[in-house]
């Protein structure tokens, strides 16, 4: 009799776990372009700039999203750089000059974070990933600061530091939920 019970108990294991894996994990990777933008966006600094910008990149696996927006991601880091080099080189002010010249070092070692991302990502060390792009966020926040105070920058290297700040944001949650922590 106890061997009549343990069999068909046994025999319902792989199937309440097959379900839990095409419950939980396949959703994600299954799921329409929309679904997977919306659960990804939902969780960014702005929604819906991290929407149109995910379903630029015409696809819903996770790696080619995270991919797509760290390379994105350092083209706006690189982009951002040589704006504020140019700034400082044409800037009368002396406090512009100063401070297009800190933003520059500050986007140069965004795409460097950035740079190491893509490696961290190579190896799929996701944590490596989020710490990076972190990074990059902090060194874009470190430019903003110096235009909180007059005289106020009309350049748009504040809009390029904004739209930065918002691709990393999306890569973080990307990577969190790679790292299962979402």
């Amino acid at each position: 009799m106890a061997n009549s019970i343990i069999l068909p108990a046994s025999s319902l294991l792989p199937f309440v776990l097959s379900l839990l894996f095409f419950h939980v994990v396949v959703p994600m990777h299954a799921a329409s372009p929309n679904d997977v933008v919306s659960t990804i966006c939902q969780r960014t600094r702005n929604p819906p700039f991290c929407s149109n910008l995910l379903k630029s990149a015409r696809t819903t696996d996770l790696k080619g999203l995270i991919t797509f927006t760290i390379n994105l991601a350092h083209t706006k880091a690189t982009e951002s750089r040589a704006l504020a080099q140019f700034l400082a080189s044409k800037a009368a002010d002396p406090k512009f000059k100063e401070r297009y010249a800190s933003c520059a070092k500050h986007y140069d070692d965004a795409a460097s974070d950035l740079n190491d991302a893509k490696n961290y990502l190579a190896t799929g060390d996701y944590d490596g990933v989020n710490i990076q792009a972190s990074g990059a966020m902090t060194e874009t926040d470190d430019c903003q600061d110096n235009f909180t105070q007059s005289p106020m920058d009309g350049s748009g290297l504040s809009k390029h530091g904004k739209a930065l700040e918002d691709i990393c944001s999306i890569i973080l949650v990307i990577a969190n939920i790679l790292l299962g922590r979402v």
